[in-house]
């Protein structure tokens, strides 16, 4: 890792990093976002699935995070619009709440770090807005990155469950 912020210039000026001369690889990243839940609403989770009367939650929220990672780069600014070749979103119920992890891969010269993320983030997102009408009480916690790979360098949380 560098000290060095990769999006600021020599003149401390922010932009875009080219990536003209690297190499495309295969590129893979994988994040999660956790969403504690009061129990009136881990109560409603029946195995894998939860409904809301807006609908089968977890799926809409899969979809919501398949879109986010397709539009990473129109909801931030410096990141590359992304050829993505796959995508997969799982909600697990865990403890308190869930746990949503994105995977993304793609064959670039940039990283899906940020796809990753995003796609974790916007699925978090949908459950609390599809679910907020039985309870506000829900928080989203510890979005992080579990693991990238390709490119430059390979990261790993080292967690087991990662």
């Amino acid at each position: 890792m560098s000290n060095v912020l990769s999006h600021i210039n020599a003149q401390n000026q922010p932009g875009m990093v080219d990536v003209s001369h690297k190499a495309s690889t295969l590129r893979t990243a994988e994040a999660e976002a956790v969403l504690r839940l009061p129990q009136v609403l881990l109560d409603t989770i029946k195995g894998d699935q939860m409904t809301s009367p807006k609908g089968p939650v977890f799926h809409t929220a899969i979809i919501a995070g398949t879109q986010a990672v397709k539009r990473t780069h129109e909801l931030i600014p410096f990141c590359h619009a992304l050829p993505v070749e796959g995508i997969n979103i799982s909600i697990k119920p865990r403890n308190e709440g869930l746990v949503i992890r994105c995977r993304v891969s793609c064959t670039h010269k940039t990283g899906v770090e940020m796809e990753a993320l995003t796609g974790a983030s916007v699925a978090a997102l949908t459950i609390y807005d599809m679910c907020k009408s039985v309870s506000h009480n829900m928080v989203i916690e510890q979005v992080r990155l579990l693991e990238k790979t390709g490119g430059k360098s390979d990261f790993y949380t080292g967690e087991e469950n990662a």
